[in-house]
């Protein structure tokens, strides 16, 4: 380039972009993942709740599929016969993409990039929570939209709180996840012609600069990257023509950081709802225990009904009159020791484990808005991570104990009772799924607690800086207690 005008807003486009890509850094890439990560909680609550009431079934491989770069899930048309089992795999994928995006994707300005951005947006609006109709033009919002009508069918008042909630949330958090979205696409955009610039057409006359002489040093100039034909006649627009000056301001002024936004982005982090959320998320384990409950008790049945004969079956109508407590019924069974590596034999009161299982889904449903939400809502941060601790520790040793069960009720049955049992492997992936998630709002609670605490240490005012990102390439979660 040898117009000077040119050289010159190149040095300032440099400049602008550096300031906002700490910007975006800073502030917008943690609020995108604070957003992101409300997303995937409020669609997880949906998500159970379709569970449960049959209208979609559990992806029994869904454990088995390792995902390694965010893909959208297939939003083709399908027949109608085949909607149930097209709908549970896609909402499967959907909320294993999402947990991958929020618990496990680099949220940081040199990882992404246009595609990244391409793919998260097409993640955000893979169903249209902001219009969930029937009438939608999109084919899986209108299946998704006929599917939450039904699943308030027939339902308890404190479901339906949590239906309308989750859809509120993922209306608000799709709008703002887009807003943020938008600025990081422009951020990309730009970067991307900077790119171009400095490294193609930085030499070109007008007669040079061409698309087809771009695109034949693309590949040796910057090898890797993509070559967008819709930006680089932008290019071609902003540094050659005639209202190339005005088209250049616009840019500059559209990626400057006013002090305004740079004020309204210093917010101060709320670390309890943090621990609230892992609240909610440790809460949707009820209807999932509901589930293995359901399943065991017709195990255990199943397993007594071949040692009844004549006079037990008169003693288990004796007790049915007068209400009498079931007898004993213990089962030994063996479990693996995380913390050790080593297999533990234990004896379970069936019954009893039963009863605790009622008295702990009461707690574990009040958890999701409810009376117990409410209380811990009140309480200070300490006693929340601690009640938060107490009860992902409950739920991984309730996933050990039922393991053992599960187990013991294969292997124990007799031959021709074998195919009355059923299994719960797949309600158990989803009780880890549940406890995972919540131990990772756990960690990030006390990953950012600590990075404040340094900050606070170095003198730096922690009121003014956003949660930090964990650097690329950092591991995830460490797993629950006990896992």
């Amino acid at each position: 380039m040898a117009d000077s005008n040119i050289t010159g807003y190149v040095e300032t486009l440099q400049q602008v972009l550096e300031a906002r890509k700490d910007w975006l850094e800073r502030t917008e890439l943690a609020r995108l993942k604070d957003e992101l990560r409300m997303y995937q909680v409020s669609f997880a609550s949906l998500y159970n709740i379709y569970l449960k009431k049959k209208l979609i079934d559990e992806d029994p491989y869904k454990q088995d599929n390792k995902i390694t770069e965010l893909t959208v899930p297939d939003s083709s048309i399908f027949q109608e016969n085949k909607k149930i089992e097209q709908l549970s795999i896609r909402l499967s994928n959907f909320d294993s993409q999402l947990d991958f995006l929020v618990n496990f994707y680099q949220l940081g300005v040199d990882f992404l990039n246009l595609d990244r951005i391409k793919r998260i947006v097409g993640l955000v609006r893979y169903i249209d929570w902001c219009s969930l109709v029937p009438d939608s033009q999109s084919f899986m919002t209108k299946f998704v939209a006929e599917m939450t009508i039904n699943a308030k069918v027939g339902v308890d008042q404190l479901t339906l709180s949590i239906i309308g909630e989750s859809m509120s949330k993922l209306s608000k958090t799709t709008a703002s996840c887009m807003g943020i979205l938008k600025d990081l696409n422009t951020y990309y955009r730009e970067m991307y012609k900077f790119n171009v610039r400095q490294n193609i057409t930085k030499e070109m006359s007008a007669g040079e600069a061409t698309l087809e002489n771009i695109k034949k040093k693309m590949n040796a100039a910057m090898p890797g990257s993509p070559f967008y034909k819709e930006l680089m006649e932008e290019i071609l627009k902003e540094d050659y023509s005639p209202s190339g000056v005005d088209l250049r301001d616009s840019i500059l002024n559209s990626l400057k950081v006013s002090d305004t936004v740079k004020k309204t982005a210093k917010q101060e982090v709320n670390y309890k709802q943090i621990l609230l959320d892992g609240i909610v998320v440790i809460g949707g384990a009820s209807s999932t225990l509901t589930e293995i409950q359901s399943k065991l008790q017709e195990n255990q049945t199943v397993m007594e009904s071949h040692k009844k004969g004549f006079l037990e079956a008169i003693k288990v109508l004796i007790r049915q009159i007068t209400n009498a407590e079931p007898p004993e019924v213990i089962y030994a069974v063996e479990s693996m020791d995380a913390t050790k590596g080593v297999p533990v034999k234990e004896k379970v009161n069936f019954h009893s484990l039963m009863d605790e299982l009622d008295k702990k889904n009461k707690i574990l449903i009040s958890f999701n808005r409810g009376p117990a939400y409410n209380k811990l809502s009140a309480m200070s941060e300490e006693q929340i991570i601690g009640y938060l601790e107490k009860n992902i520790r409950e739920v991984t040793n309730y996933h050990r104990i039922l393991t053992a069960l599960d187990e013991f009720f294969k292997a124990n049955v007799v031959q021709e009772d074998r195919g009355k049992i059923k299994g719960i492997k797949p309600e158990l992936s989803a009780l880890k799924n549940t406890y995972v998630k919540a131990n990772q709002l756990r960690y990030d609670y006390s990953a950012q607690k600590e990075e404040a605490e340094q900050m606070k240490r170095l003198g730096i005012n922690v009121d003014s800086a956003a949660p930090p990102v964990p650097p690329a390439g950092a591991p995830p979660a460490p797993p629950a207690p006990g896992n």
